[in-house]
């Protein structure tokens, strides 16, 4: 079975209930279990619950972009010394420096969040009315023995609520487990496919509920296999550095999801590998590149063809680091939601 089939028969099982955990899983859990009781030895108790960085950022007029940041330790920045350090600073100032508006950061991730757990967070995040979410969510699943069916499920039911409230939403797909250090071969391999496979059926979940996903893939691949200064002190989570790595991948895709940004309005360019495919091939394709964006798209004015839904494949060019700029919030009279992009 090709990956494509692969992916879209595990986002159909998805889709209708059903699908097992397996053996893969089984055999994940007990390894990922065990590692993330280490990592809370090795960083230690007061790291384990982040500070999240709820604020305004940016000096720059104008009403502020509403940005959720939803899901698990990878999303909350697990292991981190400061807020600033976090994703969703760093996705905030990033954010704002490319829209020249403030940008409002609400961060509702938690370290330990499940997919069964999004549903609250979604909750949380429309309370503020979000322009945005990034949502990071999935290697908790695996420990929990959650059947993987169930977790694409619960992703895109958090997704489809969040478009229903006019929010746009990117979420970062499961990232390849098999560049996980502690995890050795034959498990590595093993944990790869799996890791690919899950990733490629969020990002069909993900673009049929109205989102748009990004690939991290090996957390942007090769340097994370060879630079140990991308890793914490526990082996297994990112280092700031790790962090700062996977959210300059995110960063282009949220900005042009609300219509900022100098890529905001780029069509696919085939020469940087850049293409409109059927869903469940441009998900298969971006699972083995880490970076890679898969949002929805026509072609002659439809939305699907003989293959299913119509997708672009892009792989956005990644913006320079932002300086965080944490400015204190003054009273408005007038907090109307405005358009976003203008």
């Amino acid at each position: 079975m090709s990956r494509a089939r692969a992916a879209k028969k595990l986002a159909q099982a998805a889709a209708f209930g059903g699908g097992g955990l397996g053996l893969i899983g089984a055999t994940l859990y007990g390894v990922l279990t065990a590692e993330a009781e280490y990592a809370k030895r090795v960083i230690g108790p007061t790291r384990y619950y982040p500070t999240p960085g709820n604020g305004l950022y940016g000096r720059y007029p104008g009403h502020p972009i509403t940005f959720a940041m939803l899901g698990d330790s990878s999303a909350a920045g697990y292991g981190t010394e400061s807020p600033d350090e976090t994703p969703g600073v760093l996705l905030a100032s990033g954010l704002a420096d490319l829209a020249e508006r403030p940008v409002r950061l609400v961060d509702v991730s938690k370290t330990g969040a499940k997919s069964t757990d999004l549903a609250a967070q979604v909750d949380t995040a429309l309370l503020a009315g979000p322009h945005v979410a990034v949502i990071l969510i999935g290697v908790n699943d695996v420990k929990a023995k959650m059947p993987p069916s169930t977790s694409v499920r619960l992703l895109s039911a958090a997704v489809r609520r969040l478009r229903a409230a006019n929010c746009e939403v990117v979420v970062g797909t499961c990232p390849d487990l098999g560049v996980v250090r502690p995890i050795v071969p034959p498990l590595r391999w093993v944990a790869r496919s799996w890791s690919h496979r899950l990733a490629a059926a969020q990002t069909i979940a993900v673009v049929e509920a109205g989102g748009r996903s990004v690939s991290l893939g090996s957390l942007l691949g090769e340097v994370f296999r060879t630079n140990p200064s991308m890793w914490g002190r526990d082996n297994f989570h990112p280092s700031a550095t790790g962090y700062a790595a996977a959210s300059a991948a995110l960063l282009p895709s949220v900005a042009a999801a609300v219509g900022v940004g100098p890529e905001s309005f780029v069509h696919p360019e085939p020469f940087r590998g850049e293409a409109i495919l059927p869903i469940a091939e441009a998900a298969a394709q971006a699972a083995r590149r880490a970076g890679t964006e898969v949002a929805a798209t026509e072609v002659g004015g439809r939305e699907r063809g003989p293959r299913g839904r119509w997708a672009a494949l892009r792989h956005r060019r990644r913006h320079p680091k932002a300086e965080v700029d944490r400015v204190e919030e003054t009273p408005t009279e007038n907090t109307e939601s405005v358009p976003v992009g203008q």
